[in-house]
C-alpha cells in the first residue's frame, strides 16, 4: 500500500481553503463546479479504489468536466489529499456546535464513556474511508475539522487530573491504537484484491505445515491455544464486527482510568 504525505504540495493553498480564505475563481467552462464537488468525487473514487487510482484525469471524467477545468480551484492531487481528509474528519462532527458543546454532549456519562465514542468514531470512519490510512499523518495539515476534533477530545479529558502533556499523551495512545486496529484490518481486506488468493485459500495452504509444527514439543503453549478454538474462525467472519477492538479498546481505557483515579502523587514517570 502506498503513502502519500500530508502537507506534501502546496501547504499554504490547502491551508487557505480550508480555511475560507481564498476566493473562488470568478472564470471556468463548467459553471458549478467547486472545490466541494471536486473533493467528494475525489473522496468516492478513493473509498471504491484507494488512492492509487486517484488523478484530477479521473476525477475530471467522473465529473463530467475536462480536466483543466479542475486546476481552476485546485493545483493538484497532493492539495485534493489535504482537502479530502479534512473532509472526512468533519463527517462526525456538527457545525453547529461549538467544540464546548459537542464536548459536554460526549461526556454526559463520564468521560471515559467520551473518548470511548471518540474511538469508536475513528474505528468508523477509517473503515468507512480505508483510504485515510494510506496518508502520513506524521506532519498533519491543521484543517478546521481536524482541529475542532482535537479541541473536543482535549475538553473531554479536561480537568480530570491530568496535565496538558498528559492530556495530549492520553488522546495520542487512544487514536495509536485506533489507527493501527484499523490499519490490519484495512490490510487483510485488501490483501486478497491485491493477491488473487482468498482468505481461506491462504490459511489453507498454511493447514498442514501449522499441524506439524504444533505436534512439536516446543510449541506447546501454541498448541494449547490452538485446541482451545482461538483461531478456528480465523479465515472467517466479519473483521469490521470489532470483537478485538473493542476488546483492546476496553483495555486502554481501564489503564487511563487507572492512572488518571491514581493521582499525580500515586503515578510513575509520564
Amino acid at each position: 500500500m502506498s503513502t502519500e504525505y500530508s502537507g506534501g504540495g502546496d501547504l499554504t493553498f490547502s491551508l487557505k481553503v480550508m480555511w475560507g480564505g481564498r476566493e473562488k475563481p470568478t472564470r471556468g467552462p463548467k459553471p458549478g463546479l467547486s472545490v466541494e464537488r471536486i473533493v467528494q468525487a475525489a473522496i468516492q473514487v478513493a473509498d471504491a479504489e484507494g488512492l492509487a487510482a486517484l488523478s484530477m484525469r479521473r476525477i475530471a471524467t467522473e465529473l463530467g468536466v475536462g480536466t483543466m477545468s479542475l486546476y481552476r480551484y485546485v493545483p493538484g492531487k497532493n492539495e485534493l489529499v489535504d482537502l479530502m481528509l479534512d473532509a472526512a474528519y468533519g463527517e462526525d462532527l456538527e457545525p453547529d456546535k461549538t467544540p464546548e458543546q459537542e464536548a459536554e454532549a460526549l461526556r454526559e456519562k463520564g468521560w471515559r464513556a467520551g473518548l470511548e465514542k471518540i474511538a469508536r468514531g475513528a474505528w468508523a470512519l477509517h473503515l468507512r474511508h480505508p483510504w485515510i490510512l494510506q496518508v502520513s499523518q506524521a506532519r498533519p495539515v491543521l484543517g478546521p475539522s481536524s482541529i475542532k476534533g482535537l479541541e473536543i477530545a482535549l475538553r473531554v479529558l479536561d480537568g480530570i487530573g491530568l496535565d496538558e502533556f498528559e492530556m495530549m499523551k492520553m488522546i495520542t495512545l487512544v487514536d495509536g491504537y485506533v489507527t493501527g486496529t484499523a490499519r490490519i484490518i484495512v490490510e487483510a481486506g485488501r490483501a486478497a484484491q491485491q493477491t488473487g488468493v482468498s482468505d481461506e485459500q491462504f490459511w489453507q495452504a498454511q493447514e498442514p505445515f501449522m499441524m506439524r509444527l504444533l505436534d512439536d514439543g516446543r510449541f506447546a503453549t501454541l498448541r494449547r491455544i490452538a485446541d482451545a478454538g482461538v483461531f478456528a474462525d480465523v479465515s472467517g467472519g466479519d473483521p469490521s464486527d470489532g470483537d478485538g477492538f473493542e476488546f483492546g479498546l476496553q483495555r486502554v481505557l481501564d489503564g487511563i482510568e487507572a492512572y488518571v483515579n491514581a493521582g499525580p502523587g500515586g503515578r510513575g514517570a509520564s
